[in-house]
């Protein structure tokens, strides 16, 4: 099964994709000091979404990985989020996803409706750290890609709920804030991680 296949999925994507190509004339009109600050890029109009090659490779590990309980930190308006949930339908498991921006939560459960997949996600709708502390045990698969200043704190979080073999992707691991994450999962005997291009694949393994 490929849930990328079915056209309620696929025309969401379509529509997703095709909004977030407008991420760089949204960017260009914003002033010098709303680009330098992190949190109202994050949390504006902007996308920040994956690129399509870079979804598909999303979904490709998630479904691989056969994980059945996958953790999203920072759904934004649900590109990466509509993959995963299609990995998880397809795993047969569940998606939990987090996003602080109200009217990108509202965007996000919106897409998951059309796309038949609000049934296997649930979009948690605050600060990750929050909304994530009671978060069950079981993860098999987490994907980051919120504030990258945030990356070690949520795998701190996470961690102790984990699977053994449990895959971790983390996106834009080349910014100066997802530096404390990239060095722990680089340098921990419980990670074997591997860069590719700007996003970070570390497994995680209880036996070190």
């Amino acid at each position: 099964m490929n849930s990328l296949n079915d056209p309620a999925v696929a025309a969401c994507v379509a529509r997703l994709h095709a909004g977030a190509k407008g991420d760089r004339d949204r960017h260009a009109k914003l002033s010098a000091s709303e680009r330098a600050d992190e949190s109202l890029t994050r949390l504006g109009s902007l996308y920040m979404a994956v690129s399509r090659d870079e979804a598909r490779l999303l979904y490709l590990l998630a479904r691989g990985s056969g994980a059945k309980y996958l953790v999203e930190f920072g759904a934004s308006f649900g590109v990466s989020t509509t993959y995963l949930a299609a990995a998880a339908r397809d795993n047969g498991g569940r998606l939990v996803t987090t996003e602080a921006h109200p009217d990108k939560c509202a965007a996000t459960r919106t897409v998951l409706d059309e796309a038949g997949l609000g049934e296997v996600a649930t979009l948690l709708e605050g600060d990750a750290l929050e909304t994530l502390a009671d978060a069950g045990p079981g993860i098999g698969f987490v994907f980051l890609d919120g504030w990258k200043s945030m990356y070690l704190p949520m795998l701190e979080l996470l961690q102790p709920k984990l699977l053994d073999g449990a895959l971790l992707v983390a996106d834009n691991i080349d910014h100066p804030g997802a530096g404390p994450y990239a060095d722990h999962v680089r340098t921990s005997n419980e990670f074997v991680s591997y860069c590719l291009g700007k996003i970070e694949i570390s497994c995680f393994s209880t036996s070190g």
